[in-house]
């Protein structure tokens, strides 16, 4: 992940590495193991052990992830109108019992699954638009959002890490032990009104998430 091995390059041997990290013979051949599993080496017989040529996933903290040939695509797995879980209706400051639409998606890349999410929409803002119909929507949610004067305006994450469940390691086809990162993620109107909540689960051993801030100029840090 550091670079210290590049993509294509071969790893030390075995006895090298033994030598390398101060570390028995079994321990360095379990850690292979485990970097095999995940995707991140892989070997050639007669040849060696290789870091995979798949570069690691650099997301940016956006929105909307447009679809593009051979890049992000998503399927749509479930639109239902639903009670929401308490984390999700509190971020959208439902009242007790009230509903909101949920989108579930499975984010591929390259026609291989990446993330799978889980989106509510207020129900008494989204009820007959697009986001309340079985199908995709051209533009994202942020288009049919804006068409009804609700212009996202902020966005706020909050990133964790947790062990996948049984639903998430089949279907985002994890290898063992593999992490995954959850982001919990609140999308505000202009005004500060909450208008999306979603919930984006990735594999840890295939992202790197970048997020970006512009400062003010000349402004001075807190210390």
């Amino acid at each position: 992940m550091s670079g210290e091995f590049p993509p294509g390059s071969q790893l030390p041997s075995i006895p090298s590495l033994v030598t390398r990290y101060a570390a028995a013979t079994a321990t360095i051949q379990r850690a292979l193991g485990a970097l095999k599993a995940e995707g991140s080496i892989y070997s050639e017989v007669g040849k060696g052990v290789f870091v995979r040529r798949r570069p690691t996933l650099v997301v940016a903290a956006s929105a909307y992830l447009a679809p593009a040939p051979s890049g992000y695509s998503y399927r749509l797995l479930d639109v239902s109108e639903v009670v929401p879980p308490p984390e999700a209706a509190r971020s959208l400051r439902l009242g007790e019992g009230e509903k909101a639409v949920l989108r579930h998606r499975l984010l591929l890349h390259g026609g291989e699954p990446v993330e799978l999410s889980w989106s509510y929409y207020p129900s008494s803002l989204v009820a007959g638009t697009e986001l309340a119909e079985h199908k995709k929507i051209n533009g994202g949610a942020g288009r049919v959002l804006a068409e009804l004067g609700l212009r996202q305006g902020q966005m706020i994450d909050r990133v964790s890490a947790r062990m996948p469940t049984p639903d998430e390691v089949e279907m985002l086809d994890l290898p063992p032990y593999v992490p995954v990162i959850r982001q919990h993620r609140v999308i505000c109107a202009d005004g500060g009104r909450p208008v999306e909540v979603s919930v984006l689960v990735k594999g840890s051993h295939l992202h790197e998430l970048r997020y970006e801030q512009q400062l003010l100029q000349g402004s001075t840090p807190a210390t």
